[in-house]
């Protein structure tokens, strides 16, 4: 039988979309939904947004996030910190194709930066099960 943590990573690898929220400098939270690119089970989830959209800027003065994803009854709450990745290596191996509509120049374009999401502490609801619980 898989552990909770382990359907929790079978219920993100079924979801394209995630919402991440960033606190904005009202200290207010900012949830956008956003496509995962890649995860690590539901320890590390990666998303591609915009160097100067305002939840880079969110991130950057304040690492706090929370993130969730949904499907079929069952949910996922998690809270951690999300960097900022410009890492050249790192945009070239989770470039997509589909990127070139908001990126022109490629996994080199500037514009493009990556969101690491680590998660901290998780509230599942799986399969009638409720749990709080840190990662």
């Amino acid at each position: 039988m898989k552990s909770l943590n382990e359907r929790a990573a079978d219920l993100l690898q079924g979801c394209e979309t995630v919402i991440l929220s960033s606190v904005n400098q009202e200290g207010y939270p900012r949830p956008v939904p956003l496509s995962k690119i890649a995860s690590e089970g539901i320890s590390e989830i990666w998303m591609a947004t915009g160097e100067h959209s305002v939840k880079t800027k969110d991130f950057r003065s304040n690492p706090k996030a929370g993130l969730c994803f949904y499907e079929q009854g069952n949910s996922v709450a998690l809270t951690g910190e999300v960097e900022v990745v410009t890492d050249a290596g790192l945009k070239q191996k989770y470039w997509q194709d589909w990127f070139i509509a908001h990126f022109p120049k490629g996994p080199t374009d500037p514009e493009y930066v990556l969101l690491k999401f680590r998660s901290e502490h998780a509230t599942f609801w799986i399969d009638g099960q409720f749990v709080h619980r840190n990662i």
